[in-house]
């Protein structure tokens, strides 16, 4: 993403809330949207700053539990995690698990899909069995409300089966992602960029781990 995309969100930013102020819907949709272009320039301190922003000015305006303000903390909790803080990232998630619970249901897509992300949280700060555990609970939940073969389902089965990696736990993994590979070729076909992904991590899987 170019630097010019950057100041051109900056400069559509400065305009809106010179127009609007600091706090209006759009100048506060505008902050996310600069944040996110200031992420492929790793300027990810600057994008945390923003994000918090917004996610304060929304949790006055809307509430905790309003949707709107959920999405902005999952973009705070990804940065947060990103910049090396994962226990303050799985308390955000955490928090917004439980608001997406009381929003929408425990079997809605969207919690589902937070659900998988802290699972990810867990593991990156070290707690496998945890995001094992989580994973295993959240793909059968998938699997019931989802389908089997639906694209969020998937992806928690590779996420599984790279936790299951990193346990060395190698056979199950390796049949995890032999799975994944075969599903992902089977609905998208096998030149999809997903299935190719797949097939290369599982002849990795076969090479490193002597299967």
């Amino acid at each position: 993403m170019s630097d010019d995309l950057v100041h051109e969100k900056e400069a559509a930013l400065a305009e809106l809330c010179g127009r609007l102020g600091d706090e209006h819907p759009d100048t506060l949709a505008a902050m996310l949207d600069l944040a996110e272009a200031l992420w492929p320039h790793g300027h990810l301190t600057r994008a945390k700053q923003l994000e918090a922003t917004v996610v304060a000015a929304r949790r006055r305006l809307l509430g905790s539990d309003h949707l709107d303000t959920l999405k902005a903390l999952g973009k705070l909790a990804s940065t947060t995690g990103a910049l090396g803080d994962p226990a303050q990232a799985r308390q955000w998630q955490e928090e917004i698990v439980e608001g997406l619970r009381r929003a929408l249901g425990d079997n809605h897509r969207d919690t589902l899909r937070a659900v998988n992300n802290l699972a990810g949280t867990i593991a990156a700060g070290g707690d496998l069995e945890g995001a094992r555990e989580l994973l295993e609970r959240t793909i059968a939940a998938m699997g019931t409300a989802l389908g089997e073969d639906d694209s969020d389902t998937l992806t928690a089965i590779g996420n599984l089966a790279a936790v299951l990696w990193q346990m060395e736990e190698h056979d199950e993994a390796y049949w995890l992602q032999h799975h994944l590979a075969e599903a992902l070729s089977r609905t998208r076909g096998a030149d999809d960029p997903a299935s190719r992904a797949a097939l290369a991590i599982l002849g990795t899987m076969q090479r490193d781990g002597r299967l």
